[in-house]
């Protein structure tokens, strides 16, 4: 009998790609839905089965369902720029959520039973204490982030009303790149500081603006909590193992917080380039701090970050940002 398949959104984007490559590596069959908005065919391997599609597609969305026998959802698929959410909302609440909903109908309606959401932790906002638990208050800091919350909670009603178990993954900074060298961060516009700090170590970008230096922090710039791209991939995977027998929510990071300073120099040392910078005004609703406690996940998942350095996790982004520095090219 034919395998079921996993659907996978949004997997010719960054972690989704990440994620693709770990499933293809357990000799899973995938699909790739993404109508490559943000995302780039190349990122997707020739293993996987790509299908160029929109979410907003509901009857689209359904015949992939159908066609390839959909056994489990993974959804990567959103707009995600807090700061552009901060100036057109209604994309995101509308979009998101949206999209969401015609995707979480056709698996219900499938009889799909599992679904991993790669969600976020802006769903944090200004947190009250850290490192940041599963047991934090959420107030999202964005629409993007109050997208993700309704759509977990859409989940949270897809599982008591039709059995649809749901695995929330909240991960703070996704960095790095794969180690093999085929798959790397490529957005256009790129907002992420990792990749805006080695274009300017190739001298692609003139500096490194920093957003504000006066957060009561040791060096006076925002600190946040990097995990490399693959390990969240890893996190997924074993995600998806757990739904078998219920859902899940988790926090993913590396537990370690690096201040915007601490990453620039840190890249100096792993480049051996200058690296010129600036330092501009705040932006509204940055927190000072974010960190991740992640020891559910380690506990429950047995996940644990391989590469749990900072020098490790841009070293894999330096090698991928060498080898394509136009990313893929397309």
């Amino acid at each position: 009998m034919e395998r079921e398949s996993l659907l996978v959104t949004g997997g010719a984007g960054y972690v989704g790609s990440h994620c693709v490559a770990a499933l293809l590596a357990r000799d899973l069959p995938v699909v790739v839905l993404d109508n490559l908005q943000q995302g780039h065919r190349a990122a997707v391997p020739a293993a996987a089965t790509f299908v160029h599609g929109d979410l907003a597609d509901a009857s689209l969305v359904r015949r992939v369902m159908e066609q390839h026998r959909v056994g489990a959802v993974l959804h990567f698929a959103a707009n995600s720029l807090v700061g552009e959410s901060m100036r057109d909302p209604f994309k995101y609440l509308g979009d998101n959520v949206s999209n969401a909903l015609n995707l979480l109908r056709a698996a219900v309606d499938a009889g799909v039973r599992r679904f991993v959401l790669s969600s976020t932790a802006n769903l944090f906002g200004q947190p009250e204490r850290t490192p940041i638990d599963e047991q934090a208050a959420i107030d999202p800091g964005s629409p993007y982030g109050e997208s993700k919350f309704i759509i977990e909670r859409m989940l949270h009603w897809a599982d008591r009303v039709h059995g649809l178990r749901a695995a929330c993954l909240r991960y703070f900074n996704a960095a790095g790149a794969h180690p093999d060298g085929l798959l790397g961060e490529d957005h256009d516009p790129e907002t992420h500081l990792i990749p805006i700090v080695l274009e300017a170590a190739l001298g692609r970008r003139s500096h490194v603006e920093i957003f504000g230096d006066d957060y009561p922090t040791a060096d006076g710039t925002c600190v946040r909590d990097y995990v490399h791209v693959s390990d969240l991939a890893d996190a997924h995977v074993r995600a998806l193992d757990l739904l078998a027998t219920r859902s899940c929510r988790y926090n993913l990071g590396n537990g370690q917080g690096y201040s915007v300073r601490q990453v620039i120099e840190t890249a100096r040392r792993v480049t051996g380039r200058e690296i010129p910078v600036k330092t501009g005004p705040r932006r509204p609703g940055d927190p000072a701090v974010l960190v991740a406690a992640s020891e559910r996940a380690m506990n429950e998942l047995g996940w644990t970050p391989r590469f749990g350095s900072l020098e490790a996790i841009i070293a894999t982004a330096w090698a991928w940002k060498q080898k394509h520095p136009d990313g893929y090219g397309d």
